[in-house]
């Protein structure tokens, strides 16, 4: 472990907070701000943290942050994937890696998912992990965020939770199921034997047959199509055409759902705006 730089981990993250304003990182700007850039305790509430934790590391005189620490504060200060990696060196810390299985979202992305308030959309990694969510999307389809493990994976819980299957119409169970397949074997060979992917398929075969079945096949390129199906627990069916915005870098992806003009589903996608993700966060629909 390197030694941390506590001056220059302080400077650098004045810097970018005061580079920053609300609404580059979705916060809604008030009538009276005395500071140019964000204010610490956004930063910090940005960051899931205590103000005061977030003002000694810069103000210099905190003990070495962790991982997960910095993790969080690159994240809320949407620092591109070099920044982040600087963060963690500053601190003394070797950056992660890069790539599949890294849940740091490129600040574009997340610039744009900050602007989509009334459209559901979520940032998910190439293993089906959900990221971020739009108030609207967690609506849609719960708090897909609050996973832990490998059942942060849709493609793991569609084998392990039946539950998880309801969201979806049933006469489209058979192709996710090769879909998540499919993806997973294309992740698993990128990454090799070491990858959380290949985890994955080791924790997945002893459990669902189903799952053993269709990886026997060696199914690779299947890929969604522009529409889905989902199964709201009070609006019932909705057919949404779904937008994918890649960053290769990251392998992450901004699914974006919008419903057909003057379609039943547009008028339910505006009930469930109404309804919003209150109500919604007590059903187990993921």
């Amino acid at each position: 472990m390197r030694q941390m730089d506590s001056v220059g981990l302080a400077e650098f993250l004045r810097n970018r907070r005061e580079a920053l304003q609300p609404e580059d990182v979705g916060l809604p700007r008030t009538a009276r701000r005395r500071t140019s850039g964000l204010r610490r305790e956004e930063v910090a509430a940005l960051a899931s943290m205590s103000a005061d934790y977030y003002a000694r590391i810069e103000r210099g005189n905190s003990p070495q942050p962790s991982e997960q620490m910095l993790a969080a504060v690159a994240q809320g200060l949407h620092l591109a994937v070099e920044e982040r990696d600087h963060l963690f060196r500053l601190a003394g810390h070797q950056p992660p890696l890069r790539g599949s299985g890294n849940d740091h979202i490129a600040p574009g992305l997340l610039r744009i998912l900050d602007r989509l308030r009334d459209t559901p959309a979520e940032i998910v990694t190439d293993l089906g992990e959900t990221l971020r969510q739009t108030p609207l999307g967690i609506a849609l389809t719960g708090d897909a965020t609050r996973f832990a493990g490998p059942e942060r994976s849709i493609g793991y819980r569609w084998f392990t939770m039946p539950e998880s299957r309801r969201l979806y119409a049933e006469e489209d169970h058979a192709f996710l199921s090769r879909l998540w397949v499919s993806g997973l074997r294309e992740a698993s060979t990128r990454g090799g034997p070491a990858s959380k992917a290949a985890r994955y398929v080791d924790l997945l075969r002893p459990k669902s047959a189903e799952f053993r079945e269709l990886w026997a096949t060696h199914e690779v390129g299947v890929r969604p199509g522009p529409v889905k199906h989902f199964v709201h627990p009070e609006l019932g069916r909705l057919e949404l055409t779904c937008q994918t915005l890649v960053d290769p870098e990251q392998s992450h992806y901004l699914l974006v759902y919008t419903a057909a003009p003057g379609s039943e589903s547009q008028e339910k996608l505006r009930l469930l705006e109404v309804i919003g993700s209150q109500s919604m966060r007590g059903a187990d629909r993921v």
